[in-house]
């Protein structure tokens, strides 16, 4: 027993059983083969007339004495816990330790622990199936079949005699204690998984509720309501948070002097700050506080890392009369890995935002060059005929363009502000085509529907130079816009000639020459919508031979409304 406790209570020991490795079978090789020479320094001496000798430590054993001993205990919980090469190894030990110290007789004793360390260790294995260890009933039938094994073997050299004096009382000790071992291993890993069950329980739950906060980043805000979220969820006297530099929170004890916003003024969280290894203090000196009145007596500080670079700490501290359990040190440490995971989560996704808007923003600068030049062109040649109407085209590029400055500045512009700048484009068109076609708008939304920038006007623009070849008249645009569930469906239908199924597939997903009736202008739109809402808004087309129709569908969202 107090074997099966000292061991059990070694986080060392509880490593080496729980997995099968060449390096733990042989550091449990090591520890089993100590104990049986100590099993067989501790028996109890029979002499050649049946005297029973109990010395505290047995010195030595004549060729004509016998002892009665736990070896077996000990050879059996080798092969139980580690396997039959290791059970058979300190059988092999403890055989050779016996007969030396036994004088070099009873040489069976090393054929016998040998035999029972790999029997009972192969067996074992058997029986337990998945399990780490075989159930108490097996374990109780293989330590009883190791006992009877030996005893066979000392009636084949010994004879009946010394079987009947030690046969009762070392079968059920072997027994017993073998099983009681194995019991003590079983129950305190037991335990240690619920344990773990229970600390990681806490993690998640603590994860769960601190996400929200640590996707904006690390800054006060979102620090104090992480302290004041791990304050209320366990039982340390006191929570910080810091960056490189500041204690960006502190709730607890202590916070009279470790202020938010001011510089961390403990040796051990500098000290942590700066290698970028947690630390464990159990005293105030080890803490380093230079405060003479702080209540904070141990603490732990894991760093927090982002990419390999430590950008603030984690600490946790008890005040006097308290101590930090393992439990306790295992939860902190959860908790740093998965704060500094959701903190390069959060700033990664902050980096794609960043990186979305600006392609949004590079795309919508591509818009107004491409109308533009059609723009210049139309009064070009407008000047030459009609100088009135010349003009006033003008005057409607200038309104277009200042539109597009406007909503160029916006991801997203509000119904109204859209249809302002599609009315200034087809108005400019219509100068140059008069009669070639009308828009039709089927709206079922207010006007303070927000849309993508410059969505309705490329439809439009698309529909215009590409629908209607070779027909001067008779071409309508439809733009419907519609409530669809809690999105916004936008649809821009034509009734031309359709597209080119060759060039169909690639509509959108891939920029496509002039010449082959496409051209920028809708996959910027495609490339838009799919980075503000994802790929289920992705253009869809449908074409035939009475028309084409653009749908899309988003978030249905109305701008706030100024106060």
């Amino acid at each position: 027993m107090i074997l099966a406790f000292m061991l059990v209570n070694m986080r060392f020991f509880r490593n080496l059983i729980e997995k099968r490795t060449l390096k733990s079978q042989i550091w449990l090789f090591v520890i089993f083969s100590l104990f049986v020479v100590i099993a067989n320094l501790t028996g109890v001496e029979i002499s050649s007339s049946k005297e029973i000798v109990t010395p505290l430590i047995i010195t030595g054993l004549p060729q004509t004495d016998s002892i009665a001993n736990t070896r077996m205990l000990v050879i059996t919980t080798a092969s139980l816990t580690a396997g039959p090469y290791v059970g058979m190894l300190v059988g092999l030990v403890g055989g050779l330790h016996r007969v030396i110290f036994g004088g070099f007789s009873d040489y069976f004793y090393i054929a016998s622990s040998v035999l029972i360390g790999y029997l009972i260790g192969v067996l074992g294995d058997r029986v337990k199936k998945n399990s780490l260890y075989p159930s108490s009933f097996w374990v109780a039938v293989l330590s009883l079949f190791a006992e009877l094994i030996q005893m066979a073997f000392i009636f084949a050299f010994h004879g009946f005699g010394l079987i009947k004096l030690i046969f009762i009382p070392m079968i059920l000790l072997n027994t017993i204690g073998s099983s009681l071992f194995i019991e003590i291993l079983k129950t305190y890993l037991s335990n240690e998984r619920q344990l773990r069950a229970v600390q990681t329980k806490d993690v998640l739950e603590l994860t769960n509720k601190t996400l929200p906060y640590f996707r904006h980043g690390l800054d006060l805000n979102s620090a104090a309501h992480v302290c004041h979220i791990i304050k209320k969820y366990t039982k340390f006297d006191a929570v910080g948070l810091t960056d490189r530099v500041n204690v960006l929170a502190h709730v607890g004890a202590g916070q009279d002097h470790h202020i938010a916003g001011e510089p961390v003024i403990t040796d051990m969280s500098k000290t942590v700050i700066a290698t970028g290894k947690e630390k464990l203090a159990h005293s105030k000196e080890e803490i380093g506080c230079p405060h003479k009145g702080c209540p904070l007596t141990s603490a732990i500080v894991c760093p927090l890392q982002v990419n390999k670079k430590t950008i603030g700490a984690l600490k946790l501290y008890f005040c006097e009369g308290r101590e930090m359990t393992v439990v306790e040190e295992n939860l902190v440490r959860g908790l740093a890995m998965i704060f500094s995971g959701q903190l390069a989560i959060g700033i990664t996704e902050q980096q794609t935002a960043l990186l979305n808007e600006a392609e949004i923003r590079a795309l919508q600068v591509q818009i107004n060059p491409h109308f533009f030049f059609n723009a210049v062109n139309t009064i070009v040649a407008l000047m030459r005929v009609d100088v009135d109407q010349a003009h006033d085209a003008l005057m409607e590029l200038s309104t277009f363009f200042r539109s597009s400055l406007k909503n160029g500045q916006a991801k997203e512009v509000t119904l109204e502000q859209e249809k302002q700048h599609v009315e200034a484009y087809t108005k400019i068109e219509s100068l140059r085509f008069p009669n070639k076609f009308t828009v039709d708008y089927q709206i079922e939304v207010p006007n303070e529907t927000l849309l993508p920038s410059f969505c309705l006007q490329i439809f439009i623009e698309n529909a215009i130079r590409h629908a209607f070849k070779g027909r001067k008249t008779g071409n309508q645009i439809t733009v419907n816009l519609s409530r669809k569930g809690a999105n916004l469906a936008i649809s821009v239908s034509d009734n031309g000639s359709g597209i080119d199924p060759q060039i169909l597939s690639r509509l959108g997903q891939e920029p496509i020459s002039e010449s082959k009736g496409s051209g920028l202008a809708l996959y910027n739109l495609n490339k838009r919508l799919i980075n503000l809402y994802g790929t289920s808004s992705q253009l869809k087309v449908l074409t035939g031979a009475n028309g084409t129709t653009f749908k899309t569908t988003i978030p249905l969202k109305l701008a706030k409304k100024a106060n």
